[in-house]
């Protein structure tokens, strides 16, 4: 038998020894050794912190748990590997040890996250870790270094080099874009399973079947590419994508709970401590923030997001590139210290133009963070040629929405307000504070 189709979790897709099974009704074929991690503390934790986090403020189903999100992308890891097999150049490339330490990779991949920690991460702040140190503290545990270790051979470093994409050889570099790339594993569960949750049906209308089925080797041997067989389909991931962010991710209310929680956290730095986050569920994390803000300004933006009345800011303005450009360009992509510093200019000038007191944290500026999304840049082997054309190249469409589209017109920059300023802050007149902010 074909050495990859011979790993136990591969061959489980066929005769399982055990199933758990996940929405929308998929069954994931578990080992002993698979179980034995799924019950550890590390992976456990995950069953308290939701997929979406304040997404769930708006859409109340998606409330889904990274626990969950996890079970989906292991399945996928399994799905690309069956496939995959059947090529022997991926035979030579990767061996079964190798591929044991995707799906370990694939199944643990979040294992580092914390509450709400992408809006966190965003604010970069100092002495504030990422996910991915927080999954190598997580990884190298005793518990977890000792599964790794009498379980699979794996050495937590050769887990996290594949999660970092730290990698030399071609087997390790065709892994890595399994796990993180345009047509990733990740991507694959995401957009499905938030569209599911969230009740729409955006993130659910590609082929994911059509397009593991087409998956095979990129042109120099070492990443994962389509054959044209799968064009469509990776055509509509990408519509899915845009679209969900458009609606889901970067729906105007989801970016109000987003903005709320950001400041709140930024004014909060000192008094936090994230090392206690870490280990938090989502509720024990919101309890810390009540009683952290209790004794701070920004107990309204604590009670707005935790409170038992959920009150968040009214937007009173947004725009894209295509709107404002310039304006765009001086907002966008900035530290986060910068917005605060606009939010604040913007407090002081309306305060006088009103004649009532805005406090700094009663306006709030939202803005594409630093640093661009992952592009769509998936080869496609042409049937005819046998050569390989960029997607983008070849579907003016996806190099659109996968480029300039997605990060200048889906991502906006937006000014919310507290709602006691609905009616005196409007729109015309932060407008204008924002011109005036940007000459000065």
């Amino acid at each position: 038998m074909n050495g990859l189709l011979s790993i136990p979790e591969v061959s489980g897709l066929v005769a399982p020894q055990q199933l758990v099974r996940i929405p929308d009704q998929k069954d994931v074929p578990i080992t002993s050794r698979v179980r034995r991690l799924i019950d550890s503390s590390a992976f456990s934790r995950l069953r308290g912190i939701s997929q979406l986090g304040l997404v769930g403020y708006v859409y109340p189903g998606a409330t889904h748990s990274r626990f969950e999100h996890s079970l989906g992308v292991y399945l996928n890891a399994l799905l690309y590997l069956q496939h995959l097999a059947r090529y022997s150049e991926v035979e030579k490339l990767i061996d079964p040890g190798q591929a044991e330490c995707f799906l370990v990779a694939a199944l643990m991949h979040d294992v580092g996250h914390w509450p709400f920690c992408h809006p966190m991460e965003d604010l970069q702040l100092d002495g504030w870790p990422t996910h991915e140190s927080t999954a190598a503290h997580y990884l190298a545990s005793a518990e977890l270094r000792k599964l790794l270790k009498t379980d699979w051979g794996i050495e937590p470093a050769e887990v996290l080099a594949l999660l970092s994409k730290k990698v030399s050889t071609p087997g390790q570099r065709l892994l890595g874009s399994m796990l993180s790339g345009p047509i990733d594993v990740d991507k694959m569960d995401y957009l499905y399973r938030d569209s599911l949750h969230a009740g729409v049906p955006y993130g659910r209308q590609f082929d994911a079947s059509r397009v593991i089925a087409s998956l095979c080797l990129n042109e120099s041997g070492d990443g994962i590419a389509i054959t044209e067989k799968g064009r469509t389909a990776a055509e509509l991931m990408v519509f899915a994508r845009y679209i969900m962010f458009s609606e889901v991710y970067w729906h105007p209310a989801v970016r109000s709970a987003t903005a709320m929680l950001q400041r709140m956290v930024f004014e909060l730095r000192h008094q936090l401590n994230p090392t206690h986050l870490l280990a938090c569920t989502d509720e024990a994390v919101r309890q810390q923030f009540r009683e952290a803000a209790a004794s701070a300004d920004v107990d309204n933006l604590a009670a707005g997001l935790f409170g038992p009345q959920r009150q968040l800011y009214k937007r009173v303005t947004q725009f894209s590139y295509c709107d404002q450009p310039e304006l765009f360009g001086k907002l966008s992509r900035r530290p986060y210290w910068q917005l605060v510093q606009v939010s604040e200019y913007l407090a002081r000038r309306v305060t006088q133009e009103i004649g009532s007191v805005v406090t700094d944290t009663d306006i709030l500026v939202d803005a594409p963070p630093p640093g661009l999304e992952v592009q769509f840049n998936v080869n496609v082997k042409m049937e005819r040629s046998q050569r390989f054309r960029p997607l983008g190249e070849i579907s003016p469409v996806v190099q659109a929405l996968a480029t300039k589209q997605f990060d200048d017109f889906v991502k906006r920059v937006r000014v919310f307000v507290h709602p006691r300023l609905r009616e005196s802050c409007g729109a015309e007149l932060i407008g204008r504070l924002l011109l005036e902010w940007c000459e000065t």
